[in-house]
């Protein structure tokens, strides 16, 4: 019995690999070979992290300067402020971004005039294109001083209409959290909207003879079938919890010095500051830090999500 199934396993190892699956392999290959070139064989310049890089003795031979290159991100009195900063912007987004994806997926996926589904899809898909710099461009088309469309509406409508949105601390966090919405919760919502399209009609069909009405169609069988997907994405989400978005909060509020305390993340902070001092290291250090937060953050999370709901789960 044991030397049968020691054959049969011999068989099942020997049938893993199957010549009908060569051009699935010669179709990852150049995802393969990208990932090669640009994200790993990039990770010996890690070791910038713990040098005083200098351009002209290289990577190999810059003297090493163990964790001062660290110590930049902490020793500073802004370091609490960019931390906070960084960490409850993302869990916002994420906890926004998916409430109004799903919404909207839920919406247009019951809507019975497929033309009008489509061209509402597109709407919202649009802004996920434009680059920051032009949304910035818009925003400051709104909050101008002198001519922004909120200081004009409020001449017209007797007021002074001279007010500085750009030294208004209090209406940024809430502002930005829009841009972030407005920006990035159409391609969520394709997203979505791709998995409900794979659910089965029967399910409906059944629901429907059941009689359950629309709202409990989306809570016993559309949500449902979306949680592997949303577990995912939150998984993948935590992963960047410690980087701030560059174009978001340095284009879009225009670096104003007066919103430091509300718009800076690590990200500008670093930027900033590396404008000035022009050390590699530091850089690459602060980059080295987010990382690795971000990969603790993921196999946490993972852990929980699995703990929870094994399924939804990314491994």
């Amino acid at each position: 019995m044991l030397q049968r199934k020691g054959s049969e396993r011999g068989k099942r190892r020997k049938k893993s690999f199957n010549r009908e699956d060569i051009p699935l392999y010669f179709m990852a290959l150049p995802t393969v070979i990208y990932l090669i070139i640009f994200c790993y064989l990039p990770m010996a310049g890690l070791i910038m992290a713990f040098q005083n890089f200098n351009v002209t003795k290289g990577i190999f031979q810059s003297p090493f300067v163990g964790l001062k290159n660290f110590q930049f991100l902490f020793s500073t009195t802004d370091a609490w402020i960019i931390t906070r900063n960084t960490v409850c912007y993302n869990l916002v987004f994420i906890a926004v971004n998916l409430a109004i994806s799903i919404s909207l997926a839920l919406m247009l996926s019951s809507l019975r005039w497929g033309t009008y589904a489509k061209v509402m899809q597109t709407t919202y898909m649009m802004p996920y294109f434009l680059s920051y710099a032009v949304v910035a461009i818009v925003a400051n088309a709104f909050l101008h001083r002198d001519n922004g469309l909120i200081n004009s509406l409020i001449r017209m409508s007797g007021g002074i209409g001279k007010t500085n949105w750009y030294h208004q601390q209090s209406i940024w966090p809430p502002l930005l959290v829009f841009v972030n919405a407005w920006k990035g919760v159409g391609y969520q919502t394709v997203l979505y909207l791709a998995v409900i399209s794979g659910i089965s009609v029967e399910y409906y069909e059944a629901a429907v003879l059941d009689g359950a009405t629309k709202l409990q169609q989306a809570r016993y069988i559309t949500i449902p079938h979306l949680r592997y997907i949303v577990g995912i994405s939150i998984i993948l989400a935590m992963s960047s919890i410690f980087r701030g978005d560059f174009g978001l909060f340095y284009n879009v509020p225009m670096n104003q010095g007066m919103l430091y305390p509300v718009t800076d993340v690590i990200d500008t902070y670093i930027y900033r500051a590396l404008t000035y001092l022009n050390n590699v290291g530091m850089s690459t250090a602060a980059g080295l830090y987010q990382s690795v937060v971000g990969f603790i953050l993921v196999i946490i999370v993972n852990n929980i999500v699995n703990r929870i709901d094994p399924d939804s789960a990314m491994f």
